[in-house]
Order: C-alpha cells, then structure tokens, then sequence
C-alpha cells in the first residue's frame, strides 16, 4: 500500500512539471511574436492569426495545468486520508493480533493450521505436550508425533481424526489422555479453506468436573434420601411457588387431603388448611421482624383425612417460595389436658398424704406443700403463702427450737441447702428437742430446685425396738416349747431347731449348729419315720419354687407315735415346720370314726324309714282328704254345725300334714339327686299373688296385715314356678306365724340387670344368734312363745329350691327387731349340673 501511495505522487509530479513546461514555451512563442517588425501587414494580419491560436494553446494549457494541479491536490488530500484509515486500521489489528496472542496463550493449548497440503503453522504453549519444558522452535513440531506423548490408543485416534480434518474437513472432537496422566482436549474444524486443530489442556478443568460431578450427585442422593425422609415421616409436608401454589407434597400430606396420588393433589392444588388459616400464616409473616428469636408454630384446626384434627404449623420462606409443616398435636393436648388433671388429682392426693411435702424450686422459694406439712411444722399459712426461702422457713423453725440441736447451725444449714445442688436424693435423720425422729428426704427436681419428704418415723423406731425384742422373747419361747418346732431358710438350710425337735429327732447340737440342709435333716429322721412319701411332701414344700403353700401330713414313729407334721410358708423365702403330738387324738378319732360310721348306717336307715313311711302316709291322708271334702260338700247328706267345724278341722289338719309329707319327699328327692326344676316362664307379680292367696285365710285368722311391694313393671322370669309359690308360701307362713294381731308382713320384689330378688319382712319377735344360725337346719323349730307350729322344714326347703335355681338365701335377724328372708334368683339360667341337688 505505500508502494502504491509513492508510485501515484511521482505520476502526478510528472504532469505537474509537464503542463509547467508547455506553459513556459507558450509564453515564449507569443513574446517572439509580438516583439518582430510589423513590416507588412499581411504578413502581420497572418501572423497575428498564429499567435491567437498559440495564446489559445496557452490558455488552454494553462486551464490544463491548473485543473490538472487541482486533481492533484484532491487526490493528496484523498490518498492522506486513506492513509490515515489504513494506519488506524493497521493498528487495530495489531490489537487484534495482540488480543488474539494474548487470548491464545491464556491457557495452555496449542493451535495447529494447514493451508491446503502446506506446512503446518504451529501456535500455543507447545510445551503442553512435553510436561511443562517448551522445546526449541525447531523441535515444536515434535508435537505433531502424537505417538511420542500420547497414549497409543488415544495417538491413533487423533491421527485418523487429523487426517480425515485434512482431507475432507471432517471435523472431531476427543478427550485424550498424555503419558504422564494429563488430560487433553482435541477439536479438529475446517475454518475458511484451512484445516484447524487445537489442542487444550483439561486436566484442572476435568478434575473441577468430576468434583462437581461428584458434588452433584452426592446432592442427588441427599435430596433423594431427603425425599424419602420427608415421605416417610408422619406429618404432612409441602412446598410452595413464588406465586404461593403447591410445588411438592409428602406422602402425608395426600393421605391427609385424601388424594388419589401426589400428582393429582398438586394438580388440583388441594389445600390443607382453609382460606383464614393461610391468611393467618400469611399474616403472621408479614407481621414478623428479622431476629426476634425462632419462629414459634401457629395451632390452627384443619380436616385430616376426614376428621377435624389441631395441628401446630409451621411455614418458612426461601429463596424460590416457601415451605410448611404440620404437626398433629390433638393427642399432645388431650395428653396434656390429662396430664394437667393427673397433676391435679397428684396435689390433691398429696395435701391428703400423712407424709409432709414441700416442693422448692430453682431459687429455694415454697412452691408447694401440703396440709401434713403445715401440721406438722404447726407454720402459720400466711407465712407459707407468701412463697419464703427455704433458709427463712429454717431459721423460723430453730427460732421456735423445732430443728435439731446444732453446735454450728450456719454449717448445718449449709448442708442442708447443699441438697439443691446434689444429683440424687439424700437421706438424713434429724432428731428434735421434743423427742420425735424424722426421716427427712431430699430429693433433687429435674428442672431445678428440691423435694422435701417429712417423715415422722417415732412411732415406727418404738415399734421396731419392740420388735426386736419381741423376736427374742419369741426365740426364746419357741426354745421352750415342749412341741418340736423348725424354721428352713429360703436356700433350704436349717434356721432354727428348738430343743424338742432335737430330741424327738435324737439330732445332736453340732448337726444343728452347721445349718444341714433339708435332705440331710430328712436322712437324719427317715431312721425314726420310715415311711417316704410324707418326707418328700415336706421336702417339697421347704424347696418348691413354683408354687408354696401350707402343707399338713402325718409322720409315724417306729415306737408307736403319731406325730402331725405343718409346714407354712414365712416371709422371705423360709418355711416353718411345726410337729404335734397327736397319739391319744388319734386312738380317740379311731373310736370316733367307728362311732361315726354307726351313727351313718343309723341316719341312713332313718331317712329310709322316713321315706318309706312318707309314701305309706301320702295314700291314706289322701284319702281322708277327699273323703272329708265330700262330707263337707254335703253331697251324701246334709250335716249339722258341729259336724261341719269338725269336718274343717279334719280337712284342715290334713292339709297341713299333706304339706309336711310333700316336703318330707321332696327334702327326700332332693338328697337323692332325683328332683328336677320345670322350668318356664313365669310372671313374678302373679306368682306372689298366687302364694299371698294361699295363706288368706291364715291372716284374716291371725289379724295379721299384708303389704306387697311389686313393681308393675316387674316382668317374668324363667324358672319353676310352682317350686318359687312354694318358697313364698313357706316364707309366708313363718312370717305370718310368728308375728302378733295388729302387726305387718311385707313381701317385696326388686329387679335389677342380673338377678331378681324377692323379700319377705315381718315384725315378730326375731331371733337371737345362736338361734339364727341353725334355722335352715332340718327338723329345727322353735315357737318363741307364739303360736305358730311345725316340724322346722319350712326354711330348709326354702333354701334347697333356691340354691336349685342358682340362687342364694340370706337372713337378716334381731331380738325384738322382726325378721327378714331374702331370695335371689338369678336372670342367667344356670348350667345344667346345677338342676339337681348334689
């Protein structure tokens, strides 16, 4: 470009000098002209002709030159501007080339260029390929042996990809590996004609990769593990948008909207909470201040899973939205609202303990303490609810000389406010100027401060040296008992062995003194009692651990004594062994037995007879029965007033002696197991009333009152129903027979869930205890002076159909105070086996 700059002023020099030149012989020319001799006028005329075209020439040359100087001074100002453009251009890229060596060489790569099948421009760090030491000019192209610093595989590769850049501009892209570990990037293009390839080093960026890889995925695995935390936890979980909507849900969450699916929860945007209580949230945030402590949970009530449940939420803003939780806390506070009634009943059952409390907390102030407390301190309550110090409350005791006598009362107190400092509980004992001993417990608070238990253990020290003694008096006593007595200890060892076991047993001292155990004892007395069986028993029950319990077996003495051997369980593991000397009792029950099987077969024969004799009976009265009926029927002959009282009287008599005969057989049936209850249902208020009709007669004659107390809603019950008029029957007659003209006789009957329960009250003279004992015997009648009559199987019979029915009898008794017979029948029908009597 210079070149051609020079070359153009030197053209426009050379016309200049020209157009200089044919200016000066023009002006020549016509001052030759015009200085000849005007001599002829044609020749003047004609020359004057040459020398306007010359002027004309010369004008012409003139306006030439000075267009021609113009031009030229147009094209220097043209050619200096562009000069002045290319030198800014050549200085840009200067710049550009400076730029571009400088981005070239800010990291180490090499680039490599071919112009079409030209040498090659090699460009870069080409130290890059020989471990930092930049080799000479003329060994760069070492770089180009890829075999001589690349892996063989990695070589051949970048070989094969060069040559297919070069050939038909194939482009590529590989990661190498060099021989000393580095990584190198290679990208081959096809860049306007030429053939590019460079070569970057990757190593620091391959490592940051696969740290940040590594980074990456350990992140994965936490927000995953994170996921499934958050899905396996209990409390419903959830994430919001920028804009507030629903991001993420846990598991509970859809459990708790009852979704089918999380994908369906967040595409519906169903909301846990209602509209006021995200307002209430929103709220509470917009309301809060930075740094004002952490964020304590709003307690709103929300619809879980189709209940309404109270639930503790809590929702933090992030970066991209928000997240929430909530806690189900409606078990925590009715756990709380129990804890707080347990709490209650705790202090009510304290102020009710015989034990003082008082309860001081971290800064030794009264809290708490009970009425035995107060007592016992005999403390004014005004000054206890005024919450002192524990320091005041002692020092107003030793003032009032209530505490212990101390030499140094400041050290003593000391220690015992040292207790607030302690771990565990301590135990002292403080013995007081009136003679009273305490058992003081100071046991430490978990949130600070202490418990004080005041127990007054006077009385249990007197008891205790008393017992002590008595435990000698009561060794000592056993020593001299005449029978032999032994107590085994829980490992099975002797105890203790009085002097009468040693000589029934002809044990010597030194046995006893070394505590033999129970099978050398038994090896010992098996010489005196042979007989095993007895002796494994008492074995047994020394060393049985499953199960003791007393046991009573009888020992018999090669010399002909009879020994009755008890062992009973004792505290702690150890067992009493006691032996009598039952010889003359036993010759005695010997006798008795003999007596016994007599008076048996005598008892048996009797109820025979009785039963034989019952039947024999049970035809003739009947028979005199319905022959005075027909008498006093007067249908085979009229009778006169005398005949007919003593037909009522025949007829009367033998209808009580039918009543004894019935019950002498069913009493009969019953003891043989034969009798057996009609069961059905039976209405209650017309049973009662049936058996009232029955003894009509006998109040009307007596002047007795009946009162019945039947509920109308009294209802039935399944049973015998001809069995329950009887007892009623019975119970009437005896109330009615024992009571005097004018008084009452009350039948009532009560129903409840599981039995039904009839009563019969009168006001006679009752019974006196001895009496009242024996009134459900058999044959056990008693008038007291009334005149009521019988053989006394009334009341037995009463109780043999109740307890035949499940039920039971009770009697309630008292000189001068009336009598009562209760029945109860239960509503539940018995098991069969309990149909007849055993």
């Amino acid at each position: 470009m210079e070149a051609v700059r020079i070359m153009r002023v030197e053209r426009a020099a050379r016309l200049a000098a020209c157009a200089g030149a044919l200016i000066v012989a023009a002006a020549g020319f016509a001052g030759s002209a015009l200085a000849a001799p005007q001599s002829d006028g044609l020749a003047l005329a004609g020359l004057h002709t040459h020398n306007l075209a010359g002027l004309s020439i010369l004008i012409g040359l003139t306006v030439f030159a000075t267009i021609l100087s113009l031009l030229h001074l147009h094209e220097r100002s043209r050619w200096t501007r562009r000069e002045r453009e290319q030198a800014a251009a050549l200085g840009a890229l200067r710049g550009a080339h400076d730029r571009a060596e400088m981005l070239l060489n800010a990291e180490r790569q090499v680039i490599i260029t071919w112009e079409g099948l030209g040498e090659p421009v090699i460009e870069g760090d080409v130290g890059l390929a020989f471990d930092g030491a930049r080799p000479a000019a003329t060994a760069a192209r070492r770089i180009l042996a890829f075999g001589t610093w690349l892996v063989p595989a990695d070589a051949a590769a970048l070989e094969a990809g060069v040559e297919a850049l070069r050939l038909r501009g194939t482009g590529f892209r590989l990661s190498l590996h060099s021989q000393s570990g580095r990584s190198v990037e290679a990208q081959g293009q096809a860049v306007a004609g030429r053939a590019l390839l460079r070569l970057r080093e990757t190593t620091d960026e391959r490592r940051e990769l696969m740290e940040l890889r590594g980074t990456l995925d350990e992140a994965r695995r936490g927000l995953a593990a994170l996921s499934g935390l958050l899905d396996a936890i209990p409390q419903p979980v959830w994430q919001r948008n920028r804009d507030g909507g629903l991001a993420w849900v846990n598991t509970a969450y859809v459990a708790a909207v009852e979704a089918p699916s999380r994908e369906a929860a967040l595409e519906a945007g169903v909301e846990l909470l209602d509209r006021p209580a995200r307002e209430l949230i929103a709220r509470d945030e917009a309301g809060r201040r930075p740094g004002i402590g952490p964020r304590q949970a709003l307690r709103l009530s929300a619809v879980v899973v189709g209940g309404r449940r109270i639930l503790d939420v809590t929702e933090t803003a992030l970066e991209n939205g928000r997240v929430g939780i909530a806690v189900d806390v409606s078990e925590l506070e009715s756990v709380r609202a129990d804890l707080q009634r347990q709490m209650d009943a705790n202090v009510r059952t304290l102020d009710q303990l015989p034990t003082a409390v008082a309860i001081f907390d971290a800064r030794q102030r009264l809290i708490f303490h009970n009425a035995a407390y107060r007592q016992l301190w005999d403390l004014d309550p005004a000054f206890l609810e005024g919450r002192p110090l524990d320091g005041e409350i002692l020092d107003h005791l030793r003032s009032q000389r209530k505490l212990p006598e101390q030499a140094d009362f400041k050290s003593w107190k000391q220690g015992v406010l040292a207790a607030y400092r302690a771990v565990e509980a301590n135990e002292t004992w403080w013995y007081l100027p009136d003679g009273r001993t305490f058992r003081v417990v100071a046991d430490p608070n978990p949130q600070g401060g202490l418990t004080y238990l005041f127990d007054d253990v006077s009385d249990r020290m007197k008891l205790e040296s008393r017992y002590n003694a008595l435990m000698r008096v009561q060794a000592e006593t056993l020593d001299t008992l005449k029978e032999p007595v032994a107590v085994f200890g829980a490992d099975g060892r002797l105890t203790f062995a009085n002097r009468a076991f040693a000589t029934v047993w002809r044990l010597d001292p030194a046995t006893l003194e070394s505590r033999p155990r129970i099978d050398a004892v038994i090896a010992a007395c098996r010489t005196l009692a042979p007989a095993e069986e007895p002796w494994m028993d008492i074995r047994d029950a020394v060393t049985g651990l499953e199960s003791r319990s007393g046991l009573a077996c009888r020992l018999e003495v090669v010399d002909g004594t009879v020994l009755d051997c008890a062992a009973q369980p004792l505290p702690e593991g150890a067992t009493l062994i006691t032996l009598i000397d039952v010889t003359a009792s036993v010759n005695v029950e010997r006798a008795l037995t003999e007596k016994n099987e007599a008076l048996e077969k005598a008892a048996q024969l009797r109820d025979t007879f009785v039963h034989h004799v019952s039947y024999e009976l049970r035809s003739p009265l009947t028979n005199i029965i319905g022959f005075t009926q027909l008498l006093g029927d007067e249908t085979v002959g009229a009778l006169n007033e005398r005949q007919r009282e003593y037909s009522d009287h025949i007829l009367r008599s033998s209808g009580s002696l039918l009543v004894i005969i019935n019950d002498i057989l069913d009493l009969a049936s019953i003891d043989a197991g034969s009798l057996e209850l009609q069961r059905e249902s039976v209405d209650v208020r017309s049973t009662i009333e049936a058996a009232v009709r029955g003894i009509e007669d006998r109040l009307a004659e007596s002047e007795v009152s009946l009162d019945l107390d039947v509920p109308a809603d009294i209802g039935s019950v399944v049973a015998d129903g001809k069995r329950v008029r009887q007892i009623l029957f019975n119970l009437l007659s005896n109330a009615v027979g024992f009571s005097s003209p004018g008084q009452r006789v009350a039948v009532t009957a009560r129903r409840t869930p599981s039995e039904l329960v009839l009563a019969v009250r009168d006001e006679g003279r009752g019974m006196p205890p001895d009496v009242a004992a024996r009134v459900f015997d058999r044959f056990e009648s008693h008038t007291f002076g009334t005149r009521h009559r019988g053989v006394g199987l009334g009341l037995s019979i009463v109780r043999s159909f109740v307890e035949l029915h499940g039920g039971r009898v009770s009697l309630e008794t008292a000189p001068g105070a009336g009598t009562q017979v209760t029945c109860t029948f239960p509503l539940v029908e018995p098991e069969p086996h309990m149909e007849a009597a055993e």
